[in-house]
């Protein structure tokens, strides 16, 4: 259970959650899946027990992502898995009240807000605090966003791309765009689907991009072989696909994530711009490890652009730095 006067920061990614608890760091990254029995609703796996069931259950149990490019679609369904993974992170305490901070895309609607605090609250939460995701990612990279000077964060997350330029502790231009890791990998289906006719799903898909994917030339071409059905005969068939061809199906969500950055560079005031210039792009999240995007980002934009250190755990990181001011928010919530 729950231990009184813990606090809690959670990275309620689309593809993963990491929980982050003060004076612990990160306890848990879990796969945002639950697998559930349809007609009754009980919740039967979780996290990496519910992502080995996807694309392999029987007719009267489902295996869902309950969030959707960055926001809650499936408000029971998050419930239950938020309790899950809360309990699983903290079960040596006694039970209590305690805190909770959780990350949001830059750009979500009030109503979207306020169902992430409803689903903090019904886990258990005393106190629910919303933290925008590329604020987290740029406290997480070990940014001092505190100085009045402009940073750019790009967060590629699996259901959003979050950009930001932070300055003085807040975003002062912002993005958030509906296409990150999700997009890559249902464009490789597609492609794979038109250029062979056959359908892979969604965790062959996944791999392929791990494993050859690229938007930016490899030095070298790879190659993979990948397993799926093919639509003629209905039958299992492997067939090799190539780093370079795999590159020409990521191409497109690539090249409208660079467009996003370039957009908020455009609408950034010019000292921050020149801060940016000589500071850099920073890169996060577990979509910024596709390889060459970085390469792509810096080539098209003409500015350095790095990738954090620890990019798929960076918001959570934030996320836990920033519950070490919780105290202040509260004060600023009593007054």
């Amino acid at each position: 259970m729950i231990g009184s006067g813990l606090d809690i920061g959670i990275d309620l990614g689309t593809a993963t959650v990491v929980a982050c608890v003060k004076g612990k760091g990160i306890v848990l990254r879990e796969p945002s899946v639950v697998a559930m029995n349809k007609e009754t609703k009980e919740v039967l796996a979780v996290g990496k027990d519910a992502r080995k069931m996807i694309g392999r259950t029987p007719n009267n149990i489902i295996a869902i992502r309950p969030l959707r490019d960055g926001v809650i679609s499936d408000f029971s369904a998050t419930s239950k898995m938020l309790k899950y993974f809360i309990n699983k992170a903290c079960s040596k305490n006694t039970f209590g009240g305690f805190r909770m901070m959780i990350c949001v895309p830059s750009q979500i609607t009030e109503v979207e807000k306020r169902a992430v605090i409803d689903v903090a609250m019904q886990t258990g939460a005393k106190k629910a605090y919303l933290i925008e995701e590329p604020v987290a990612a740029a406290i997480g990279a070990g940014i001092d966003i505190a100085k009045p000077c402009g940073n750019l964060v790009v967060d590629v997350g699996g259901g959003t791309t979050d950009i930001a330029v932070i300055s003085i502790g807040g975003s002062v231009v912002s993005n958030s765009l509906k296409i990150a890791g999700d997009k890559f990998d249902k464009n490789i289906v597609k492609y794979i689907k038109k250029k062979y006719n056959v359908l892979i799903g969604e965790r062959t898909a996944e791999e392929i991009k791990m494993k050859i994917g690229c938007v930016y030339p490899r030095k070298e071409e790879i190659t993979m072989e990948a397993r799926g059905r093919n639509l003629d005969t209905g039958l299992p068939v492997t067939i090799t696909l190539r780093s370079s061809e795999i590159m020409e199906a990521l191409m497109e969500p690539a090249i409208q994530i660079v467009e996003a950055v370039k957009s908020v560079l455009e609408k950034t005031p010019p000292e921050l711009t020149a801060d940016i210039s000589d500071r850099g792009i920073y890169m996060t999240g577990g979509g910024s490890l596709l390889y060459g995007l970085d390469k792509l980002l810096q080539e098209r934009t003409g500015i350095n652009v790095m990738i954090a250190q620890d990019a798929i755990s960076c918001v959570a990181i934030g996320t836990g730095k920033a519950l070490d001011n919780l105290d202040a928010l509260d004060a600023k919530s009593r007054k």
